[in-house]
C-alpha cells in the first residue's frame, strides 16, 4: 500500500489544514507512514509568517531529500502560496501546490505522479484539477488565493492530545491589512466553516468521545461576518457573530468544554466575556494579540485599536474571570520602535494582569509595507527587547501560577505518562490553560479535581483527593 506523511509547520490553521490533507490521501486508499523516511509521499506543510519560519521549511526540504530521496516532496502552504517559483526551484522538490489548492493536494499529487492511467476509483482528470497550474512550470499549481471561498474542516490532534482535545479550524484568511503582516496575501479574505457544520463536527467529536474542543482560525473573532444570509440574532436581522456560535454549541451540543484560541481585542464584546465569565463549559483562557503598548507603533503597525482600548479588554477580562488565563502576542523591533515606544509597552505588559506572553522579534516580510519603512531596528538591539519582554513575562506567570498552590484545580489529562524522581506522573492541562504534573498513572480525556502542592519547572504539580467527588462529571453541567 502507498503511503504518505504530512509535517505541518506554525500555527494552529496551518495543523487544521494538515488534517485536512491527510484525510485526502486516506480517502485514495493512502496510509500514513509513521516517519518521513518511510513515505512515498511526502508532504511540507509550510509556514511563511517570519523568514526563520521560510528557513526552516528549507532545511525540511534539504532533511527529507537526504532521508528519502526516493519520496515524492509536495511542498503546500503560505510558503508556497507567497513564493511558489523559488520553492519549486530547490532541489528535492517535486510538487509545490499552494493554499488555493489544497482542498485537491492529494488528488494532484497521485495523479501528477502517476506512471499509468489511473481511471475509475477517487481519481480525477488532471485537467480538472489544474486551473492555476503555471503554463511554465508543470510541477505548481498556484491561483490566486482572493478567489477561494471555500473553507475545508478537519479535526487535528497533535500527539499529547490525540485523545483529548481535538483543534478544530472553523475561519480562515483576515480582511485586515495590518503593515508587517504577509498572512492576508497568501491565505486571502476571511471565510467561515457554516454554523451547521461546525455543530456537525462538534457532536461528531463529542460522540467520538472527546471532552475539551480548541475552536481557532486565522482572526476567529471575524467567524460568520462573510455570510450572506442573514438571520434574526439577539432580535436583529444580521449574520452571525462568534458569540452567537459559541451560544449555539452550548445549546445544541454536550460538548464538556469549549476552549477559544486566540481572538482579536475588539472583538472581545462585554457581552462575550460575560458569556465566557457565566459558562463552567467554556474554559478560562483569553488569549487577546497585543503588538505593541505605543499608540504611534500600532498606528504604524495599522492595528485598529488604540493602548487605552486594549487596556480596558483586558481588565474587563480579569475582572469578569479572576482566575482566568490571560495571553497576549507581543512584537518588538518594529520600524522606528524608540526606546520610548518600547518602554511604553514594557510598563504596560507590567502592569496589567497577563499570565503569559508568545514574544515576536519583527521580520521584514517581502510585499509589505512595513519591509520598507525607514529606522529598520538593529538586530542586537531587538532581540535585548525581545529578552527583556520575556523576562518579565515569565515571573509573571510564576507569581499567576503561585496563586494555585494549596487550591483545588480542574484539569484534563493528555496521552503523556512521565518519570519523575517522585515517581510516575500523568500530564494535564488545567481549564485555565496552565500545565499540571499529577501524581500517578491516570486514563487520559479525563477532568480531574486536583490538589496542588508546588510550582516545579514552569508547572504545577498535585495530588488527585481520594474521595469519589475527583472525577468531574461535566455532562450534567448548564450555561
Amino acid at each position: 500500500m502507498s503511503s504518505f506523511y504530512v509535517e505541518n509547520f506554525g500555527c494552529r490553521a496551518t495543523q487544521a489544514d494538515g488534517a485536512a490533507i491527510e484525510e485526502q490521501f486516506r480517502e485514495n486508499g493512502l496510509a500514513r507512514a509513521d516517519h518521513p523516511r518511510n513515505a512515498q509521499y511526502v508532504v511540507l506543510n509550510t509556514c511563511a509568517v517570519t523568514a526563520s519560519a521560510e528557513q526552516d521549511a528549507r532545511a525540511a526540504i534539504r532533511r527529507v531529500r537526504r532521508e528519502n530521496p526516493a519520496c515524492k516532496v509536495i511542498v503546500t502552504g503560505c510558503y508556497a502560496q507567497r513564493t511558489p517559483h523559488e520553492v519549486a526551484s530547490l532541489p528535492g522538490v517535486s510538487l509545490v501546490v499552494g493554499n488555493s489548492h489544497k482542498n485537491t493536494l492529494a488528488q494532484i499529487a497521485l495523479r501528477a505522479h502517476s506512471g499509468k492511467d489511473q481511471s475509475g476509483g477517487n481519481f480525477v482528470s488532471l485537467s480538472s484539477l489544474t486551473s492555476g497550474q503555471d503554463p511554465h512550470d508543470d510541477s505548481i499549481f498556484v491561483s490566486d488565493i482572493f478567489a477561494h471561498t471555500e473553507l475545508d474542516a478537519a479535526p487535528v490532534f497533535d500527539s499529547a492530545n490525540e485523545r483529548t482535545r481535538p483543534n478544530l479550524k472553523i475561519q480562515d484568511g483576515c480582511n485586515n491589512r495590518c503593515s508587517f503582516c504577509i498572512i492576508p496575501s497568501v491565505r486571502g479574505r476571511s471565510r467561515s466553516l457554516n454554523l451547521d457544520q461546525v455543530l456537525r463536527e462538534v457532536n461528531q467529536l463529542v460522540e467520538a468521545g472527546y471532552r475539551e474542543v480548541v475552536i481557532s482560525g486565522i482572526n476567529l473573532g471575524r467567524w460568520g461576518r462573510d455570510f450572506q444570509d442573514q438571520t434574526m440574532w439577539g432580535g436583529r436581522l444580521r449574520p452571525p457573530k462568534l458569540e452567537d456560535l459559541v451560544r449555539t454549541i452550548l445549546d445544541h451540543t454536550s460538548l464538556e468544554k469549549l476552549r477559544i484560541s486566540s481572538i482579536e481585542p475588539m472583538d472581545w464584546s462585554d457581552s462575550f466575556i460575560r458569556l465566557m465569565a457565566d459558562s463552567p463549559r467554556i474554559a478560562k483562557h483569553a488569549h487577546v494579540p497585543m503588538q505593541s503598548g505605543s499608540d504611534a507603533v500600532l498606528r504604524r503597525m495599522h492595528r485598529k485599536y488604540r493602548p487605552w482600548h486594549y487596556r480596558e479588554k483586558i481588565e474587563k477580562i480579569r475582572a469578569a474571570m479572576p482566575t482566568t488565563a490571560i495571553g497576549a502576542d507581543v512584537m518588538v523591533g518594529f520600524p522606528g520602535e524608540t526606546e520610548f515606544e518600547f518602554e511604553e509597552t514594557r510598563r504596560m505588559i507590567e502592569e496589567l494582569p497577563f499570565t503569559y506572553l508568545h514574544v515576536f522579534t519583527f521580520s521584514a516580510r517581502p510585499g509589505t509595507p512595513a519591509a520598507n519603512m525607514p529606522n529598520q531596528v538593529p538586530v542586537r538591539v531587538a532581540r535585548e527587547r525581545n529578552r527583556i519582554l520575556r523576562e518579565l513575562a515569565a515571573e509573571k506567570k510564576r507569581t499567576f501560577m503561585q496563586h494555585f498552590v494549596g487550591q483545588k484545580i480542574e484539569a484534563i489529562t493528555l496521552n503523556v505518562i512521565s518519570e519523575t524522581p517522585d515517581g510516575i506522573c500523568t500530564e494535564a492541562l488545567t481549564d485555565n490553560y496552565l500545565k499540571l504534573r499529577i501524581h500517578g498513572r491516570h486514563q487520559a480525556n479525563r477532568w480531574l479535581k486536583t490538589q496542588v502542592s508546588i510550582v516545579d519547572n514552569d508547572q504545577l504539580v498535585g495530588t488527585v483527593p481520594t474521595t469519589s467527588n475527583s472525577l468531574i462529571n461535566f455532562r450534567t453541567a448548564t450555561v
